[in-house]
């Protein structure tokens, strides 16, 4: 089985402030899928989304209690083109009121940064550079 594009799901309390968040950030968005009830981010056009989900129309997807506020929802890993690009996303998250995940980890030949969004929601960034790669290393 092979899939096609991925719409990652985040239950949100405010569609608007989320909007502004990722716009800062410099991402798009697929207006056909965004109203006042979520806003859908173009991750990787025609191959990832992240859709914010206002919650009471989220509930309508799920029998599922909704996570509690300060509870570890999710952390979304993504590959990014650069470092530069990484710290360039992740200095304009915290100027727009995300928080720093963890600290950058910069192994030589792979190199991360993390932020919560907003909403509470992780996402680390990471850049690999194959060719610098140790050889006998898994990544995993």
């Amino acid at each position: 089985m092979e899939i096609n594009t991925a719409y990652i799901n985040f239950a949100i309390k405010d569609v608007e402030r989320t909007k502004k968040f990722w716009q800062a950030l410099g991402f798009s968005f697929n207006e056909e899928m965004t109203d006042e009830r979520a806003v859908t981010v173009v991750l990787k056009e025609s191959q990832l989304y992240a859709m914010f989900i206002f919650e009471d129309f989220f509930k309508t997807l799920t029998e599922k209690p909704l996570p509690m506020p300060g509870t570890s929802q999710v952390v979304v890993a993504l590959s990014c083109n650069s470092r530069e690009e990484i710290d360039e996303v992740i200095r304009l998250a915290l100027e727009n009121g995300a928080s720093q995940h963890e600290e950058p980890q910069d192994y030589g030949w792979m190199y991360q940064n993390s932020f919560w969004d907003i909403n509470g929601f992780g996402w680390n960034l990471t850049y690999v550079d194959f060719s610098k790669m140790p050889d006998n290393t898994v990544v995993e």
